[in-house]
């Protein structure tokens, strides 16, 4: 399945996420016109590196944050962007534009602490904006179960275009995620499937308990 948009309107400009894209894609553009010899360095400057933040967490604490704007190629970026564009702007219309940054780069962060612990000898640079893009996911779930997603999906050889309740599409997701994970080695390059599931739980969890605050 691959969504196409939600029929969840927003009440305000998404000023954040706008922003986010534009700030990923500008140094993704950065780093595409970095020669070989320069990109390697430059990545391993700003990557999170989960041997070198076990080794020196307080000098590489910012790499948590810097870690989220590196993408590791352009199918890689896209896809990001366009999964913060479809959830991102509900989740920043409920929390205001501040607290959503806010939300945003700890479920980030958060995500990659787990994805570190759970390999920490790796030298295997860790980028992207997944894990808090997993954690808006998570909260869109938590806030917004019943909403629609139209949504593409491929039956063999036949694609067709079905609205899916987010609670189905998002449950199916992190569903597969979890398959995924349990078959992946995080030792090896590939997708940092667990920063993808800390994250989405760890966002599921704050937006369960941000929705239960008292409102004054």
């Amino acid at each position: 399945m691959f969504p196409l948009h939600d029929d969840n309107p927003t009440q305000d400009t998404s000023i954040v996420v706008y922003t986010l894209i534009l700030i990923n894609v500008l140094i993704f553009g950065y780093q595409t016109s970095l020669p070989n010899f320069q990109l390697g360095e430059w990545i391993g400057n700003w990557a999170l590196v989960p041997k070198e933040f076990i080794a020196n967490p307080s000098r590489q604490a910012i790499a948590l944050i810097s870690s989220q704007f590196l993408h590791a190629n352009i199918f890689h970026l896209v896809g990001n962007m366009w999964f913060l564009y479809l959830f991102g702007n509900n989740i920043e219309d409920q929390l205001g534009h501040w607290k959503f940054l806010f939300f945003y780069l700890i479920c980030g962060a958060f995500a990659g602490v787990v994805q570190v612990m759970t390999a920490p000898m790796s030298i295997i640079p860790m980028v992207g904006a997944s894990g808090a893009i997993s954690g808006i996911m998570g909260a869109y779930l938590v806030r917004f179960p019943r909403a629609r997603i139209l949504s593409l999906v491929f039956l063999g050889f036949f694609i067709t275009a079905i609205p899916i309740p987010a609670a189905v599409f998002l449950g199916l997701w992190i569903a597969g995620q979890t398959v995924y994970a349990a078959m992946a080695n995080p030792n090896l390059p590939g997708v940092a499937y667990l920063a993808h599931i800390s994250g989405f739980v760890i966002g599921a969890i704050a937006m369960f308990l941000l929705s239960k605050r008292p409102k004054y």
